[in-house]
């Protein structure tokens, strides 16, 4: 079931990021540094799901 907890985790902080990203881009004169680096933090996050979700089924 620890295996289940971690991705219930990573998908809370993949979601947390999205919702970053998106108050991010609401703003006119968005940073695009910090928008790039959260997009590449959800792109890890994404990559640790999938890695993790394989080894379940």
């Amino acid at each position: 079931m620890a295996l289940d907890a971690r991705i219930r985790e990573l998908g809370s902080r993949h979601q947390s990021l999205e919702q970053a990203i998106q108050e991010e881009l609401r703003h006119p004169g968005h940073d695009d540094i910090k928008l790039k680096e959260l997009k590449r933090q959800k792109l890890k996050l994404k990559e640790q799901l999938e890695a993790l979700r394989g080894n379940v089924h």
